[in-house]
């Protein structure tokens, strides 16, 4: 027979495996992505090695391509989201303004996106598999135009209407449409994607099959087709709708996704797997924690924030995508339903992809080159002087540093030249975005807030001035 004290230390073991099962159960990370790398028509799932359909915001590593592989994914050399052994792709459609003259205004996104990877279990002890290399899915339905909750799947796609004021207590701030109501903090689009598998096909003709739903969507059984359970992904992607408050008109929402659809019935995300595999199964099996704070996790790494905020993708698609638009991007044209959008083509829009975009001006005529992209930082400038134009060109400020006798020059957010005689610090260099056009000419581009488009000369003293 057993002794009192085998049956106390037994029942104590059962005790302590029931409550790690169900500190598992609740167990997940939020991954910030601070930024977007890219918005344009791209969606190497859908439409592989062309130009897609619609507009998208792109989060994620800056191996993104018209065509992705698990291993361009893994060669991506930063990454919009924090974890360093993370390089996958979060993509969504992007969202407007449609004002009352039929024009488009694209909404700003508030950062890049919030993804949840989430352990739900069922049963407790069911083991959660991390995605295998090259895995890919879609979730959504671009031509849906009516409340698809009688499916089953309308709980995984959602705004929330934020309001951080507390003023709005009461309201229903969970929709599966665009509210008909002003978001005072932002419009919250949420997706939860599927989590069951059916353990062999990285992708499906439909990029969806190969996947299915728990029975309760977001946690429950996974259906006996698809046995197998990876962690759970969810996206949040914030829009600043509040910036059209008081550009509202005819008692109904003015907002449209870029697919033409001002339901919101259409929204769909895409997931391309970049995992260093190894790593996330393990963060799956000892990261057990229910604060969601990723940093708990000890084995991740992370990029410095400056470079997750600053990774970019040069478009690639030469159309207009920023301002006003007459039309939006593609073939998309306005499609309220409630039947299913149709798809429209031959309408005239860009089909062809380019090269990279260039941020840079070609100064080889001056005798001097393009360095990069570099950082600055206010306490501590990387070059020591500085003048401010006005009709700041690349070629005003290059004159510049050389009548001062300089072999570096910097452009700095629009207006600012700086100078000087070294080169920048080796953990200042390699950043991206320097996108801001010039004063005194649009289509050239000198740098951003602390960030400098940097020339060199190409020798000592070989600097050219056209200043007499």
């Amino acid at each position: 027979m057993f002794g009192r004290s085998s049956f106390v230390s037994g029942s104590v073991a059962v005790v302590l495996a029931l409550i790690t099962l169900v500190s598992q159960a609740n167990a997940f990370w939020r991954l910030p992505c601070l930024n977007t790398i890219l918005v344009e028509r791209n969606d190497p799932i859908v439409n592989p090695g062309t130009v897609s359909g619609h507009l998208h915001t792109i989060m994620g590593g800056n191996g993104f391509d018209f065509t992705m592989d698990y291993e361009k994914a893994r060669a991506s050399t930063c990454s919009s989201c924090t974890v360093k052994q993370d390089l996958s792709n979060y993509w969504i459609p992007s969202l407007f303004y449609r004002a009352k003259n039929g024009s488009f205004f694209p909404v700003e996104q508030i950062g890049g996106a919030t993804i949840y990877y989430l352990q739900r279990r069922d049963p407790p002890e069911e083991k959660l598999k991390a995605f295998p290399p090259g895995f890919r899915m879609v979730t959504g339905d671009p031509w849906l135009r009516h409340n698809n909750i009688v499916s089953g799947q309308g709980d995984a796609f959602t705004y929330i209407c934020l309001d951080y004021s507390g003023r709005s207590k009461g309201l229903k701030d969970r929709y599966n449409e665009f509210p008909d109501r002003n978001c005072p903090s932002g419009l919250r689009v949420q997706i939860f994607f599927p989590s069951c598998w059916n353990g062999k096909d990285l992708d499906s003709p439909d990029h969806k099959s190969h996947m299915a739903y728990p029975t309760n969507v977001n946690f429950g059984k996974c259906p006996t087709s698809h046995p197998v359970r990876f962690i759970s992904i969810f996206y949040e992607v914030i829009f600043n709708t509040n910036a059209f408050k008081d550009q509202w008109y005819d008692n109904k929402q003015p907002f449209i996704l870029s697919n033409g659809d001002p339901t919101g019935y259409s929204l769909h995300g895409d997931f391309v797997n970049g995992w260093d595999v190894n790593v996330l199964q393990k963060a799956i099996d000892t990261c057990n924690s229910a604060s969601g704070v990723v940093e708990e996790c000890g084995v991740f790494k992370f990029f410095e924030r400056d470079r997750s905020q600053d990774c970019m993708v040069p478009p690639r698609v030469e159309e207009q995508t920023t301002g006003w638009l007459e039309k939006l991007p593609g073939c998309n044209p306005v499609q309220p339903g409630p039947a299913r959008a149709i798809q429209h083509a031959n309408c005239g829009a860009q089909e062809d992809i380019g090269a990279p975009m260039k941020y840079y001006t070609d100064v080889s005529a001056k005798n001097w080159e393009y360095v990069g992209c570099v950082m600055d930082n206010l306490n501590s400038r990387t070059f020591p002087e500085r003048v401010d134009f006005n009709d700041l060109t690349v070629e005003k400020c290059i004159d510049y540093c050389v009548s001062k006798g300089f072999g570096f020059a910097g452009m700095e957010y629009s207006r600012e030249c700086y100078c000087g005689k070294s080169a920048p610090p080796q953990d200042r260099m390699g950043y991206s975005r320097c996108t801001t056009p010039c004063a005194g000419d649009s289509k050239q581009y000198c740098g951003a807030a602390q960030r400098l488009s940097t020339y060199k000369a190409k020798g000592p003293g070989s600097g050219t001035s056209d200043t007499p």
